[in-house]
């Protein structure tokens, strides 16, 4: 649930959150992609992928604009239409699933 929160957080205040939801959403990711629990990872890898997907969109687009402020603030609410409706979509289905505990596997000393 963390990395769709965070995507939410960061689309509706993206300076300075979104900047570094950016970088600890790496950390994020890495934590939970493989995950014991497959789902966790599934979820992750989907939230990661719009994430970056509209981050890298923005890199590309967002050379052109210069100092128009206009241009970054429809970049902005296109991202947030994007991410948040999403995000949201799949905060719904977490809550909807059945969790079951984890339980790491003990080794032998």
């Amino acid at each position: 649930m963390l990395f769709p929160i965070g995507n939410i957080i960061a689309m509706l205040i993206p300076v300075p959150l979104g900047i570094f939801w950016l970088g600890a959403s790496m950390a994020v990711y890495t934590l939970n992609r493989h995950h014991p629990n497959p789902l966790v990872g599934e979820f992750t890898q989907r939230s990661a992928y719009r994430l970056y997907g509209v981050a890298g969109f923005v890199v590309v687009v967002a050379t052109f604009f210069g100092t128009q402020l206009y241009l970054w603030l429809i970049t902005w609410a296109l991202s947030a239409l994007i991410i948040i409706p999403l995000s949201i979509r799949d905060l719904l289905r977490i809550r909807r699933m059945t969790w079951m505990d984890t339980h790491g596997e003990e080794t032998a000393r």
